[in-house]
C-alpha cells in the first residue's frame, strides 16, 4: 500500500511513522490499523473526530439519509442545511448571523477573506505570526507559519502581529497585563504602516502552530482598536470549536469582552469524519456579494444529516464538559509526567487541547527529531497523537474525542509518559 500511495500521490503529501499504518476501522476512542492493532486515538483526524469513531447516532443519520438523497446543490431547497444554519447560527453569539456551508476550513477561510475584502474593498489583511488557515492559495497568503507556506505569492497584502504564542518572541518575558498592552501596540504601529486591512484573521488557540495562544483578553483588546477603524475580525475555529477547549463553546469566548467576533470560521468536528466547513457572519457582511455565487458541495443533504446528529450529540451529552472536567485532568497528568522529563519546555492547552512542546535539554532550541521520536514510541505503545509548532515541528498534539473517559485518559497519558521517558 505504501508503494502504491508513494507512486500516485504528490511527494509533498505527508504521511506519519517510519512504517505508516493504513486505519480500518474504529469504535468510541479507538481505532485499529490494517495489521490488526488497536490504538488508543488522541489525535481524531486531526481533530474532525470529535464526538466517537462510528457513532451510532452519526451512522444511522447519513445511512437513513443515503437511502433518500445524497446531494442536490444549493440550487435547491434544503431541509437538512436550514437546520443544521439555524443552530450554528443562534450558537454563534453572532447578531444578525448568516451561515454559509463550505466542505473544508481551508474553504470557510478562504470564503471569509474573500467576503471581508469585498465588504472593506481592501485586499490587505491582517494575521497572527505562527497561525495556519488552509492550503488553498488565499489561505497560505495569511499563513503565518514557514513550514505551511509553500509560496510568497498571494492575491492579499498579508500583515503579521504579535500575540499568538505567549511564551516565545519579544515579550515572552513579559507578565500577561504588559504582554497584551505590547501586542496591541505593535498591532497599532503596524495599522500606522498599511492602507486600511479588510480584517485580522485570528485561531484563538493556534493548532498546526502547536496549541499555542495569547492571555485571555487580547484579541477582545485588538476588536477595540480595528472597531474604531472599521476592520473586521475573523475568528478560525476550526479546530477551538463546538468546546474542545471545556471552559468556552468558542474560542473566542476568551476574548468576548469586546463582543463576538464579525465572522467566524468552523469546520472538522462538526461533521465527525463527514466534509463540513462554514462561516458565520453578520448578515451586511455575509451579503455583501454583488455576484453569483454558489457551493456545489457545501451544505450538502448527507454531510448535513450527520452534522445535526452530531451537533445534537454534543449539546445533549454535554461533552463540553467532558472536555473541560476529563481534559483538566489529562493535562494535570501531563503535567506530572512531564515535569520529570528535561526535553519538556511547556504543556499548554485547555480542555481536550493540550500541546507539549519539546527543546534540547538545557536549551531554548526546538527539537523536531524528539517530537518525532515520541510520536513513534506513543504509536508503538498503542497510542495515536500528533505533532506541530511554528518555526520547527516539536510540539506534540493531542486532542481526543469530546467523549474521551477518566479511565482512557490515564491509559493515554500513562502511554505518553512512558514514550517520553524513553525516548529522551
Amino acid at each position: 500500500m505504501l508503494g502504491r500511495h508513494r507512486s500516485v500521490l504528490p511527494d509533498w503529501l505527508a504521511l506519519y511513522y517510519e512504517e505508516p499504518i493504513e486505519i480500518t476501522h474504529g469504535e468510541g476512542r479507538h481505532v485499529w490499523d490494517s495489521d490488526g492493532n488497536r490504538y488508543l486515538d488522541f489525535f481524531g483526524g486531526i481533530l474532525t473526530t470529535m464526538t466517537a469513531h462510528a457513532l451510532p447516532e452519526v451512522t444511522k443519520a447519513v445511512s437513513e439519509q443515503a437511502g433518500r438523497i445524497v446531494h442536490s446543490s444549493t440550487l435547491y431547497l434544503n431541509r437538512q442545511m436550514v437546520e443544521l444554519a439555524e443552530r450554528i447560527a443562534q450558537l454563534s453569539g453572532i447578531p444578525n448571523a448568516r451561515v454559509f456551508f463550505t466542505t473544508s476550513g481551508t474553504e470557510a477561510n478562504d470564503t471569509a477573506l474573500l467576503l471581508a475584502t469585498a465588504h472593506r474593498r481592501s485586499n490587505t489583511v491582517l494575521a497572527m505570526r505562527n497561525s495556519y488557515h488552509g492550503r488553498s492559495f488565499s489561505s497560505v497568503g495569511v499563513t503565518g507559519n514557514r513550514g505551511w507556506s509553500p509560496t510568497s505569492l498571494s492575491p492579499l497584502q498579508t500583515h503579521y502581529v504579535h500575540g499568538g504564542v505567549r511564551t516565545r518572541g519579544p515579550f515572552a518575558a513579559l507578565d500577561d497585563y504588559d504582554f497584551v498592552a505590547a501586542c496591541v501596540d505593535d498591532l497599532k504601529d503596524v495599522l500606522g504602516h498599511t492602507r486600511p486591512p479588510a480584517a485580522l484573521i485570528a485561531e484563538p488557540i493556534q493548532g498546526v502552530g502547536g496549541f499555542t495562544s495569547p492571555p485571555d483578553g487580547l484579541y477582545a483588546a485588538f476588536r477595540e482598536v480595528l472597531h474604531e477603524r472599521g476592520v473586521l475580525w475573523i475568528s478560525d475555529e476550526v479546530q477551538t470549536g463546538w468546546g474542545r477547549t471545556g471552559e468556552h463553546f468558542w474560542g473566542w469566548q476568551a476574548h468576548g469582552r469586546s463582543g463576538p467576533p464579525d465572522m467566524l470560521t468552523f469546520a472538522k468536528g462538526i461533521g465527525n469524519g463527514m466534509s463540513i466547513g462554514g462561516v458565520v457572519a453578520r448578515a451586511e457582511i455575509m451579503n455583501c456579494l454583488d455576484a453569483n455565487s454558489i457551493s456545489t458541495f457545501g451544505g450538502t443533504q448527507i454531510t448535513m444529516a450527520a452534522g445535526l446528529a452530531n451537533l445534537t450529540y454534543l449539546l445533549e451529552h454535554d461533552l463540553q464538559g467532558n472536555a473541560r472536567r476529563v481534559g483538566g485532568l489529562l493535562i494535570e497528568r501531563l503535567r506530572a509526567a512531564a515535569a520529570q522529563v528535561p526535553a519538556v519546555r511547556e504543556v499548554r492547552g485547555r480542555g481536550l487541547m493540550i500541546g507539549i512542546e519539546l527543546t534540547r535539554p538545557g536549551t531554548d532550541e526546538a527539537d523536531p527529531a524528539a517530537a518525532s521520536a515520541v510520536l513513534e514510541a506513543a504509536r508503538a505503545g498503542g497510542l495515536l497523537i500528533g505533532k506541530g509548532g511554528g518555526h520547527d515541528t516539536s510540539a506534540l498534539r493531542i486532542a481526543p474525542p469530546l467523549s474521551l473517559n477518566v479511565a482512557e485518559a490515564e491509559e493515554g497519558a500513562a502511554i505518553l509518559e512512558r514514550a517520553l521517558r524513553s525516548t529522551l
